[in-house]
């Protein structure tokens, strides 16, 4: 096997190839995998690199960037800088490429990751772009597909899912969703977990009696479904409500959504009332109960700030050698949950400089909303701000609060982003006592760094599949699980050993 020596006498083995169709891909917390992974730019994918000098007088470091300053333009632009080995170790960009580039052959570097970074520099490439918000663009489209071990790196980057009502059917439904927004409908989002849409959608069917069956099944509906029995649904494939009614139904939940919450529940309320005075209690206990499922949707949403409409919150805690930066997301008024991220950076950097380029990366394939609020201010802030105006259409500030609702909004955030960062380093030391103890259980000569484990699945014979789970020092590593779907004609139906057979065979195949 490949594989390096570490400090405690480890290997960590390099990372495989995906097997054709069969990743898994990333996952997150909840579980959920976006069902389609968002498509390369194509302006990032066809770029036309120039190549610069071929480095054939064995130069390298500072000497051999030195010769790469003497024909670059003063003009913006990105750079890519090779090991010996071929490999793209670092992607940077500038205001004026001759400059940037030039510190490094001066030796004006700050901190011993990037003096090792020019150490091992055997190659450059180059790209000009017309503005320099183009080039931080493309520079953070480059370090999410390439991921060079000397930049900042977003580790977990799954797409957000969103509640979608559709809007091509007569009688809408309400989905989870994740990717393209192929189908006509409404979109609201994003939300920081499938769990959290989940929660929300099954409150929604309480509150709205919306329907979530698909279309298909829809119209092959003879009779109402188990929800209309529970009262989670109207029943509009059998036309127990009027399409005007159903209608309406689909109006308010809409309304909900868009923040208007406090008018629906005012609505509900008067017609709670009204049927309570027409001495319609059956009727009124529904109306009650609609109420009841809006406020428990309203209560797993914490804090909801009057005067954040459109947001995300960033917060970052760097601390031993760790850095948490936890996001909140505010739409319409209403908070729609958080997640915590720990980019992989140098532990010399400091938590201004890994909030810089984790947001160029994390809005790369995420649409931008009218207001960023951060917990420190960073140093490309301005410029940060200028480029998310040109990607999202729209105006885009970035604002560090100083007083008032905000500024108490990001001190939460903060206090997230500390717990977060706490619970992951206990996490990750129980996992190295947990290693070493099986270390030593085994009289193993080292501490493991990787484990995989495997497994088989099929269904009476049939749609056989193979599955590996991996595990490290930081606990499971759900972005390298990989799922093997079982080609061979040659195995026995049901023949388990023949299956892990095949599974082994095309996975250590590619050591």
């Amino acid at each position: 096997m490949n594989g390096a020596k570490l400090p405690e006498g480890g290997v960590l083995y390099d990372e495989t190839e995906e097997d054709d169709d069969d990743a898994f891909g990333g996952e997150g917390a909840d579980g959920d995998v976006s069902a389609d992974a968002p498509a390369l730019d194509s302006a990032a994918a066809s770029i036309d690199w120039n190549e610069g000098l071929k480095n054939d007088s064995g130069l390298k470091g500072a000497e051999l960037i030195a010769e790469f300053v003497k024909h670059l333009p003063n003009a913006p632009g990105v750079y890519r800088m090779f090991n010996e080995a071929g490999d793209v170790m670092y992607v940077g960009k500038a205001r004026s490429l001759k400059k940037r580039v030039g510190n490094y052959a001066q030796g004006r570097v700050h901190s011993n990751r990037l003096t090792r970074m020019v150490r091992e520099t055997t190659h450059m490439e180059f790209v000009t772009t017309r503005t320099e918000t183009e080039a931080l663009l493309l520079e953070a489209n480059l370090i999410k597909r390439l991921r060079p071990r000397f930049n900042v790196l977003l580790r977990d980057d799954k797409s957000f899912p969103y509640i979608t009502i559709t809007g091509d059917h007569r009688a809408p439904a309400i989905f989870k969703h994740r990717g393209a927004r192929a189908r006509k409908g409404d979109y609201f989002g994003p939300f920081a977990s499938a769990a959290a849409v989940g929660r929300t959608i099954n409150s929604l069917q309480r509150a709205f009696l919306l329907r979530t069956c698909t279309d298909s099944v829809f119209e092959t509906r003879t009779r109402p479904c188990l929800l209309y029995q529970i009262k989670r649904c109207s029943g509009p494939c059998t036309h127990e409500i009027s399409d005007a009614g159903y209608a309406e139904l689909v109006s308010e939940a809409k309304d909900f959504l868009s923040g208007k919450s406090q008018a629906v529940k005012a609505t509900i309320a008067g017609q709670m009332a009204e049927a309570s005075e027409d001495l319609d209690f059956e009727r009124a206990a529904i109306y009650r109960d609609r109420l009841a499922a809006l406020s428990h949707v309203q209560s797993h949403q914490g804090i909801n700030p009057a005067g954040v409409e459109e947001a995300d919150v960033f917060s970052i805690h760097n601390e031993g050698g760790l850095s948490c930066i936890q996001v909140f997301f505010f739409r319409t008024g209403q908070n729609w949950g958080n997640r915590a991220y720990f980019p992989k950076a140098d532990p010399q950097m400091s938590g201004a400089e890994i909030l810089n380029a984790f947001l160029a990366q994390f809005y790369d394939d995420k649409p931008v909303p009218r207001q960023i609020l951060l917990s420190e201010t960073v140093e490309e802030q301005e410029l940060l701000a200028l480029a998310f105006s040109e990607k999202a259409g729209h105006k885009v500030q970035i604002l560090v609060p100083q007083r008032g609702e905000k500024k108490d909004l990001v001190e939460h955030v903060t206090a997230n982003a500390r717990e977060a960062h706490g619970r992951k380093l206990a996490e990750t030391s129980s996992q190295a006592r947990l290693l070493k103890g099986l270390a030593e259980t085994f009289a193993l000569p080292y501490v493991p760094r990787r484990i995989e484990i495997y497994d088989n699945s099929h269904i009476m014979g049939t749609n056989a599949v193979g599955g590996m789970v991996v595990a490290g020092p930081e606990g499971f590593v759900k972005g390298q699980y990989r799922k093997f779907n079982i080609k061979s004609t040659d195995i026995t139906p049901g023949d388990d050993f023949g299956m892990m057979k095949e599974v082994m065979t095309r996975r250590f195949s590619r050591l």
